[in-house]
């Protein structure tokens, strides 16, 4: 008896013994990364299998480094008969991409790249690294926990020429920065950096030019993303205080900035091989090069209001400030707003569910990306979902749900209080997050003059609904801007403007590190915000009985336990 195989949605069947997942993915038209030649060496062709893993051949021993429900397709087959088996590939090159920014000051910029040309020599600030006629091209990247997403320009021109994202492949290591640090180093053998330059390797040779023309690629990302794409050791970044291994050579006089510099040969890419990959700045701890970017995005440096920018993700970054004064943090959400570790979580794809609306009868409308059939649910529709349940009474504000524990939604589709549950603790982490930073810089809510929502989560998600659940402060909502992905707008500018490079390393240096973890009430802040209400300035701990049941039904192992006063101990190698 055959077994069916679904592979992102596309279907065949296959007897025991038989073809790999990987053989079945081509014979359905799903490309699946590899440059191996499906012998278990490259490490790409990952799947993760989300029904039916039983049916399928034991992990062999070039499977070793993965855990869960991931797999190389090359290596896995039908092993039962009868059944069925349903997995997906890192999706690559099919998610929504935000390619304009929304109301962003820093958008506006000169062309001053690093790359120049002298008849036909290739100039690298000033210096020849090639003899080529043909054009010049930069790369900008947002290398995200949970996304990555590549710009190609015109460095002559300043035109963007193309784009790409999908799934970051490394989540097979873990879907937050401190599983996936405890993962680098206890696996080592730079495991996630080859997967993923892999992946991109692919990415950039689908684009519409000549990859060896390609002469500098800017990345920007948080701490850890940024520092495994270098070859850095981010066991440092794992352990209190939190320190990349860059900021604490520049504290020990090692190097001048935290920023990082390698060649295209050795991140193993195919652009040219003397191409300079520049990964910009951190800001300090898990405020990374994303946090920079996003100043650079807004202009921070010439900023005389007081602004806020809430770039919400795995990790997402608070940054408050003006020219004369810049506070930053970085909550740990976890990847329950980006779709992960919800039941039927799902990136912002086509088939996902991105908008909610509940009647009064209980009926359900949905709004899914692509206009087909619902798959998952992505941040936005989560978020509208929240909103309605609590709109509606089906959910009361401390997450439980009035009428059973499961809110269906389409075929095989749904939600329950464990998702909840998920949710509640990502955004407390963000509430905490705000609190602090708002009472550190000795202001309130009010007091703000922008609120930038960044991310394409933020773009994308409805206001209403993020004040209703008290994800984000209730301010009017002429002072808030969602103006999608800022770090890879911030990245654009660097890389097509060495002034403005330079100035985002002078800046960087001036911002005050708000350390949530240290801060006396940030787990009353996180308890607090655990709550779905409308968020106001919170001052002290209410110590109320709602409180006291937050705090009981409070994850400690999740998104709050990341930088913990006392965290995970990450055992050294």
């Amino acid at each position: 008896m055959s077994v069916t195989i679904t592979i992102d949605g596309r279907t065949a069947a296959a007897e025991p013994g038989g073809p790999s997942l990987f053989e079945l993915a081509e014979s359905l038209g799903v490309r699946v990364p590899t440059s191996c030649q499906k012998n278990g060496k490259c490490k790409e062709c990952i799947v993760e299998v989300t029904a039916g893993a039983d049916a399928l051949t034991p992990p062999t021993p070039p499977e070793s480094h993965l855990t869960g429900s991931f797999r190389l397709s090359c290596q896995a087959r039908v092993a039962a008969a009868g059944g069925a088996v349903v997995c997906h590939t890192m999706r690559r090159g099919k998610m929504r991409v935000e390619r304009h920014a929304y109301g962003l000051p820093g958008g506006a910029r000169g062309l001053d790249p690093a790359v120049t040309r002298d008849g036909d020599r290739v100039l690298l600030d000033g210096e020849e690294i090639a003899r080529a006629a043909g054009p010049l091209h930069g790369l900008a990247m947002d290398l995200g926990t949970t996304t990555v997403v590549l710009r190609l320009f015109d460095l002559e021109t300043g035109e963007q020429i193309a784009d790409a994202s999908f799934e970051n492949p490394q989540r097979f290591g873990g879907s937050d920065v401190m599983s996936r640090i405890d993962y680098d180093t206890r696996q080592g053998k730079r495991v996630l950096m080859r997967t993923l330059a892999g992946y991109l390797a692919h990415a950039i040779e689908a684009m519409p030019v000549d990859p060896q023309t390609i002469y500098e690629l800017v990345v920007v990302g948080n701490a850890t993303m940024r520092d495994l794409f270098f070859r850095q050791s981010v066991y440092t970044i794992g352990q209190n205080p939190y320190r990349s291994i860059t900021e604490i050579e520049m504290a020990e006089g090692k190097r001048a900035t935290t920023s990082l510099a390698t060649t295209g040969r050795r991140a193993l890419l195919p652009i040219h091989p003397k191409a300079r990959v520049w990964g910009a700045p951190i800001v300090s701890g898990h405020v990374g090069a994303d946090a920079a970017a996003c100043m650079l995005a807004v202009d921070l440096a010439h900023e005389d209001r007081l602004v806020c920018v809430m770039d919400i993700g795995t990790n997402t970054e608070l940054i408050l400030g003006n020219r004369t004064r810049v506070l930053a943090a970085s909550c740990p959400a976890g990847p329950a707003f980006e779709g992960g570790a919800i039941a039927c979580g799902m990136p912002g794809l086509d088939g996902a569910v991105e908008r909610v609306s509940l009647g009064a009868d209980g009926t359900v409308s949905l709004g899914v990306i692509g206009d087909g059939e619902a798959q998952g649910i992505c941040g936005s529709g989560l978020i509208d979902l929240l909103s309605e349940l609590l709109r509606t009474g089906r959910m009361n504000e401390l997450g439980r749900f009035e009428d059973g524990e499961r809110v269906d939604l389409a075929p095989g589709v749904y939600f329950t209080e464990a998702d909840v549950n998920e949710l509640a603790q990502a955004k407390g982490a963000n509430v905490a997050g705000l609190q602090v930073v708002f009472g550190e810089y000795g202001v309130s809510f009010d007091d703000v003059d922008v609120f930038y929502l960044a991310g394409g989560f933020g773009r994308h998600l409805s206001l209403d609904a993020a004040r209703r659940i008290g994800l984000v402060p209730d301010l009017p909502a002429e002072k808030v801007v969602q103006v999608g992905n800022a770090a890879i707008e911030g990245a654009c500018i660097a890389l097509l403007s060495m002034t403005k490079r330079r100035e985002l390393e002078d800046l960087v240096r001036r911002v005050e590190h708000c350390r949530l973890e240290t801060h006396p009430s940030f787990f009353d802040f996180f308890v607090d915000g655990c709550q779905f209400r409308r968020l106001e300035a919170f001052h002290g701990s209410r110590g109320d009985a709602a409180n006291a049941e937050n705090a009981e039904n409070a994850d400690m192992n999740g998104p709050f336990s990341a930088y913990s006063a006392s965290p995970r101990e990450t055992e050294r190698p």
